[in-house]
């Protein structure tokens, strides 16, 4: 897991080869995949970073400089509530 800053140091030294925004029930979150790992972003209390919509997570991504993403919708339960945890 990594928080943005650290994504964002990745991304300028040209180490991130695809970001992922993978929607997961009615979570959305975003994966970014380097030569060495796959990683998923978090919050800097560690936590995984999650978006209630596929749009608000792309913005984000295209705010860290990114224009291109992969997108996983096979288990993405749009109707679906979450669940306060």
């Amino acid at each position: 897991m990594m928080n943005e800053k650290t994504i964002k140091a990745l991304i300028d030294a040209g180490a991130v080869k695809k970001v992922m925004i993978v929607a997961d029930g009615s979570a959305v979150h975003v994966k970014v995949v380097t030569k060495a790992d796959t990683v998923t972003a978090t919050t800097l209390k560690g936590t995984i970073k999650t978006w209630a919509t596929i749009d608000s997570s792309a913005k984000w991504v295209r705010g860290l400089g990114i224009g291109k993403v992969q997108l996983e919708i096979s288990k993405w339960l749009p109707g679906q509530k979450g669940l306060k945890i």
